[in-house]
């Protein structure tokens, strides 16, 4: 039977409870199990795809087109398995799920309300999970912090599950423990209140995960296992590490696998590591740096820069440094910089790659044409994902084929040489404000034009990578292009669409319309990054 583990977090929100719920997955699956992940997000969107990066972090998208929160991104990196829409829960999905139940008199007659039909619509899709994926563990990270409204229902829905059945859930609270500088002592006080919170809700947690700076001593321990109600063994010291990477074993150093499988009665089990352990190593060995520039728009917010918002290209281009034990040295570049400085542009010199990645809207596109034509005059290493394939395309159009006025229908809705153009059934979907959910989305086919670098990369002749986009290369316009030297490496032959495109005579210049940094992983990064990686520091040797 299925055992279900709660994740909640306390104190602050960031506390680290994806990669918290990750980390244990991968514990249980090194011992042997079977585990799967859901997210459950408080906010009443139905999905992530219509909130802000800078609002929210990346929008991840999964193998079968939903748009989610980034943590199960995390959580297929840490298990190198696909989630999928089930896994991901959100308060719009759940009443909308109810409401509509209502409307096709699903309810039998019997007046609907919050408690307790939106916790048990909440069961009902956890359960579903368990069902369909077979897994031995379902892991749920609960959105948001202890003693917020939003995700109350959803607290009530764990409390259920595990009133119904005490020897299948468990609960674990994720807490910081803050060591303020001015008194210099880390303190247990805002982890009690937290779990007073969870008690307030029914919930006693059987494992505190102490989320601090540094590790939590014996004596912090005992003063959280006495207040908090719980085994000081079940105190899990959480301190900040170089890698994510790390967590898992640093949390089987703490014996959590074993402890988790104790509280529901499963013999221990030993943890198999050994490659995931490489990597770690290799990871905190001094390396030469290869330094990578991203050209990007959604990483400033106010005085802070967001790296959320482009986690999972950060991640994959870890993996591919990692891959040749280089230490990667990302640094964000200011596209709107570039805009209004064009002198600006020879800091570009600086790097050993350049990745423009994806995005949406006007604000910062001319400088990202002008750091994209920089990198292909100035044979730098340059990736371009998604929004940076479309731009690639409107450089080389204006400033190779001579098609001054080139530019997409995005940014330009009656331009004369649209380039990149959107679909015509987006169109329609556009016309009528339908926003949500209605991008080329999910994985999709494409074939490899045999010798060209993408398909040495792959080393496959078909392939298969995710989508999140509205716009794509116009058809009209491939001939132009090609006849000036663009190689159209991947297309999909089901709408013939261009996937890939390549530049001739460049040490590594190519732009796919998907975005393979959604499938890279600790232990097998893209082969596009991959790619990119070794010809930047091939780069960073000439240098």
């Amino acid at each position: 039977m299925t055992k279900f583990i709660f994740v909640a977090g306390g104190v602050m929100s960031g506390v680290g409870k994806g990669i918290a719920v990750a980390s244990v997955g991968k514990i249980l699956q090194s011992k042997g199990f079977k585990v799967t992940a859901i997210k459950i997000d408080p906010y009443i969107n139905i999905d992530a795809g219509t909130i802000r990066p800078t609002e929210h972090g990346e929008v991840f998208v999964t193998e079968d087109g939903t748009e989610c929160d980034q943590d199960i991104g995390n959580y297929e990196r840490f298990l190198d398995e696909n989630i999928l829409d089930l896994n991901y829960i959100t308060t719009g999905r759940v009443y909308k799920t109810v409401i509509d139940k209502e409307r096709n008199l699903e309810y039998g007659g019997e007046d609907v309300e919050v408690v307790p039909d939106i916790p048990n619509e909440v069961i009902r899709r956890i359960k579903k999970v368990a069902k369909t994926t077979k897994a031995d563990f379902v892991i749920v990270e609960i959105g948001g912090t202890v003693g917020e409204y939003q995700n109350l229902l959803f607290l009530e829905a764990a409390r259920m599950m595990h009133l119904k059945s005490p020897g299948d859930a468990i609960f674990i609270l994720v807490s910081y423990l803050p060591v303020p500088k001015m008194i210099g002592e880390m303190k247990t006080k805002p982890t009690q209140y937290a779990t007073r919170t969870l008690n307030s809700a029914g919930i006693q947690p059987n494992i505190i995960i102490a989320r601090s700076e540094y590790s939590v001593d014996k004596k912090r321990k005992e003063k959280i296992s006495i207040f908090c109600n719980i085994d000081i063994k079940d105190v899990i010291s959480a301190p900040d590490v170089e890698s994510i990477y790390q967590v898992p074993i640093n949390f089987e150093k703490e014996n959590l696998g074993n402890r988790i499988l104790k509280k529901f009665n499963l013999k221990p089990r030993k943890s198999n590591f050994k490659k995931w352990q490489q990597t770690v190593n290799i990871i905190k060995k001094k390396k030469k740096p290869v330094k990578i520039g991203i050209v990007g728009k959604y990483f400033e917010t106010g005085s802070f820069t967001l790296m959320d918002s482009y986690i999972s290209v950060i991640e994959a281009i870890k993996h591919a440094s990692w891959f040749y034990k280089r230490k990667p040295e990302i640094h964000w570049l200011s596209a709107q910089h570039y805009e209004n400085n064009s002198r600006s542009l020879k800091e570009i010199k600086n790097y050993d790659g350049v990745i423009v990645p994806g995005g949406f809207g006007n604000r910062g596109i001319e400088g990202k044409i002008k750091a994209i034509e920089f990198c292909r005059k100035q044979k730098i290493p340059f990736l371009g994902l998604c929004l940076g394939m479309q731009l690639a395309v409107i450089e080389f159009a204006r400033n190779v084929c001579g098609l001054e006025k080139a530019n997409s229908t995005e940014f330009s809705k009656n331009c004369k040489e649209p380039v990149i153009d959107v679909m015509p059934e987006q169109k329609v979907l556009l016309k009528e404000k339908k926003y949500g959910g209605t991008m080329r989305l999910g994985a999709y086919k494409c074939e490899l034009k045999k010798g060209t670098r993408s398909w040495k990369a792959y080393k496959h002749k078909y392939i298969s990578e995710r989508h999140r986009h509205r716009y794509e290369l116009n058809n009209e316009f491939k001939d132009v292009l090609e006849n000036k030297g663009m190689i159209m490496a991947g297309i999909n032959q089901e709408r013939d669409l261009v996937e890939i495109i390549e530049i001739k005579e460049h040490p590594f210049f190519i732009a796919s319309q998907f975005h393979p940094e959604f499938k890279s992983r600790p232990l097998k990064p893209h082969p596009l990054f991959r790619e990119f990686i070794k010809a930047a520091i091939h780069s960073h040797i000439q240098h």
